[in-house]
């Protein structure tokens, strides 16, 4: 049986067992595992019961059930099973060295997209979540298909993403968000919180991930879903708790799906398969998880290298939405084993200590068509081709203590401890040295002749090996009725890096230096439910090894250290939230510059970029039925120190002027269970070249959709449907480095779930 017939016959599957089932829905303590508001909790009807001494029915009787589908009490059930799928944003999440932390306590801006949006959405892809953040963009490297995010103006890379606040553990291109109970955004630098990131991006800020874990209630739920023009697929998600006072807990996610997507020609599959173990006592706590994934793109439609425009010509036309310019022979295969494990120890009321550990074992391959324009006008280019091999290991750990000690009137909360991670790669390629002729309005199709090569692709060998470690210290003072709270702590990092050749093995580079990351952070609540905040902190990544073709050859420089300032203000009452924030991100970078008088050329660290911004979001029930997820970002980003000083003052590559996203769920008053969905995504300008000469214009796109819930037999089913890019708007997207990335085609997703 085919991957689609199998996607088609878990619908029919999930109709038929929720007419089969009988029982009562018990979704008050489900919507607690959701970390929904208490204050909506809804009391489970007892008609159930009578319903379980008395299962055989008369047909009197079941006509009688049949007329009493206004019954108040299945109303009941209705409403409570509707409210485990509301979309909900929290703040506070994983702060690293910090721990888990309230957002209104923290003097940072920090966001959590639940599991039931990642549901109701129908999210494939990391960036399908990323779609709801307004201070967040999503864009795509070079050649192949993997998502990079843009966060305050700056790049993190898919490396530099954590889950259990540990780095190299999550796939490094493309992450499937089926398996995670949230996606954490954590707004600016983090190098004291979270050490420097191995990829040496997330200056701007950075995404966490936390894996599903059993709650309160049992779950036994299948879903079966469909999005054009040809992909169908579902999920199993079960969890049970068992044991005394239900210590041990289990939870097992399954998820797929696979065929033609809105973009002509390209078809993807993904499959996604997680395990979760925990224990708990009074003292100690222990969770494990173990995760599958696996991501192919075969025909995919790449980014495009527009280098013409350097010279001043202008942006090309965008094309169909649904236009595929790529090559039916392109394609990647990414798969991915990783996992982690928690433990956590409680000495008495005041010590805390803790430990991680985290590991995966990667295999990518692909073969990639990149389209690189020469006349924006005609859509005339050239296509090249290179085939990859890339295997990964990685390994990570972090341990610590927590006390809580008292020094008069003060409070303090001491963090200490250290993390580490290492690194190894394995690759190879073979690439095609000449190119063909292409078109992106016409494409056409060539073969390519990859015969010049790094490696062999069969037997990748090793071509780097990262270690990463760091030691961390905080201390956090309260007093004042715990309405000021003083953080002051710092990180000291060391990177280690040596690259090796493609062919010999034999190393070419080596990279060893460390640096002190501080951080300073002041909270005060004037009155509840509200703070003012300010913080300094900074971004931290790798230096320079200077190569043979500089004056200075062989130089190695210490980490770039990008510096943080920001203030703002917060408003929570649990229900509702918002916040303000101010922020101010210096970012230094390597660029070569005219040694003295000579014609040589010496490498320094000396450029600089200033990203100046203002945040505003929202979160949570307006009025009774209305929810809505949202805000607004302004970024100014400058090139302060170029070479020649020929760039000074003008605005950053890729980085829009303002983006803005809204998100709008409303439950229809007069037919319960439906609620209506509606989204905006809203981006500014964004400059494609040093000079300023040309940008891409804003682009706005709608989406559109609705979701009902009903009960079949007492069983909560939810039928979803949306169609994302309403209109089949089309815009390039986003610029990242010169390489054009063209915005999605209007896309019909449905779905059906059942909870059992």
């Amino acid at each position: 049986m085919s991957f689609r017939a199998l996607c088609l016959n878990t619908l029919c599957l999930s109709s038929l067992l929720c007419g089969l089932g009988s029982g009562v829905f018990s979704p008050s303590s489900a919507r607690a595992e959701e970390g929904l508001p208490k204050h909506e909790t809804t009391q489970p009807t007892s008609s159930a019961k009578a319903q379980t001494k008395h299962p055989k029915q008369t047909p009197s009787d079941q006509k009688q059930a049949a007329s009493n589908i206004n019954d108040p009490k299945r109303e009941d059930l209705v409403v409570t099973a509707s409210r485990t799928n509301r979309m909900y944003v929290s703040s506070g999440g994983d702060l690293g060295a910090l721990g888990n932390k309230k957002g209104l306590d923290v003097p940072f801006n920090i966001r959590s997209y639940n599991s039931s949006l990642i549901l109701n959405q129908q999210a494939q892809t990391l960036g399908d979540v990323l779609l709801n953040d307004p201070t967040v963009r999503t864009t795509t490297g070079y050649g192949n298909y993997a998502q990079l995010f843009q966060i305050r103006g700056f790049t993190l890379y898919g490396d530099d993403i954590a889950i259990d606040g540990l780095y190299g553990v999550t796939p490094r291109q493309l992450v499937s968000p089926q398996l995670y109970e949230s996606v954490q955004v954590l707004n600016g630098a983090s190098a004291f919180l979270n050490g420097a990131a191995p990829g040496g991006s997330a200056i701007g800020g950075n995404v966490n991930l936390i894996p599903k874990r059993a709650g309160a209630t049992d779950i036994t739920r299948i879903t079966g879903d469909y999005t054009s023009s040809g992909q169908g697929g579902g999920a199993f998600d079960v969890s049970r708790r068992f044991g005394s006072d239900r210590a041990y807990g289990f939870r097992f996610n399954a998820a797929g799906m696979d065929g033609d997507t809105p973009i002509r020609g390209e078809r993807r599959a993904d499959i996604a398969l997680g395990g979760a173990f925990d224990w708990h006592n009074d003292d100690t706590r222990i969770n494990m998880s173990m995760n599958y994934q696996k991501q192919q793109v075969f025909g995919g439609r790449s980014a495009i290298i527009v280098s013409s425009l350097a010279a001043g010509m202008p942006v090309p036309r965008a094309t169909s939405p649904s236009a595929n310019w790529g090559q039916r022979w392109a394609y990647t295969d990414l798969s991915y084993l990783f996992g982690t494990l928690n433990l956590e120890h409680d000495f008495g009321k005041h010590i805390t200590v803790y430990g991680k550990f985290g590991a995966q074992g990667g295999n990518e391959m692909g073969d990639y068509a990149t389209t690189t324009l020469s006349n924006s006008h005609t859509g005339d280019g050239s296509v090249g081709a290179m085939a990859t091999a890339y295997n990964v290991m990685n390994e990570a750990t972090q341990a610590g203590v927590r006390a809580h000690v008292n020094t008069g009137f003060i409070k303090h909360e001491i963090n200490a401890g250290g993390s580490a991670i290492w690194q190894e790669a394995d690759a190879a390629y073979a690439m095609d040295l000449s190119s063909a002729a292409g078109n992106i309005y016409h494409p056409t199709q060539f073969t390519p002749n990859e015969s010049f090569t790094g490696g062999s692709l069969s037997h990748p060998g090793r071509t780097a090996w990262n270690k990463l470690y760091s030691l961390f210290l905080s201390d956090t003072m309260t007093f004042w009725h715990d309405r000021i709270a003083l953080t002051g702590g710092f990180r000291y990092q060391n990177i280690l890096s040596d690259g090796y050749d493609y062919n010999t093995g034999s190393q070419l580079t080596h990279y060893s230096s460390g640096a002190f990351s501080p951080v300073i952070g002041l909270v005060i609540h004037p009155v509840k439910h509200f703070a003012l905040y300010f913080n300094r902190i900074q971004g931290l990544s790798a230096g320079t090894t200077v190569g043979s073709a500089y004056v200075n050859a062989g130089q190695v420089f210490a980490p770039y250290e990008s510096t943080q300032y920001e203030v703002g203000a917060k408003y929570d009452i649990g229900r509702f939230s918002a916040g303000v924030a101010f922020y101010q991100t210096s970012m230094p970078y390597g660029m070569s510059e005219p040694y003295k008088n000579t014609s040589q050329v010496i490498y320094t660290q000396d450029g600089k970029q200033r990203n100046r911004g203002m945040e505003l979001t929202f979160n949570g029930e307006i009025i009774r039925g209305l929810r809505f997820n949202g805000g607004l970002t302004l970024i100014d980003a400058k090139q302060m120190r170029t070479s020649d000083n020929e760039y000074n003052g003008k605005t950053a590559i890729g980085i829009p002027n303002y983006t803005i996203n809204g998100n709008l769920e409303y439950d229809v008053p007069f037919l319960k269970g439906l609620t209506l969905v509606g989204r905006v995504v809203s981006t500014g300008k964004q400059q494609f070249n040093n000079a300023n000469t040309a940008h891409l214009s804003a682009w706005s796109r709608f989406d559109l959709g609705a979701r009902y819930t009903f009960l079949v037999r007492n069983k909560a089913l939810t039928a979803r449907f949306e169609v994302d890019n309403v209109g089949n708007q089309r815009y390039w997207a986003s610029v990242y480095q010169s390489y054009l990335t063209m915005g999605d085609p209007e896309t019909f997703k449905f779905s059906v779930s059942a909870d059992l």
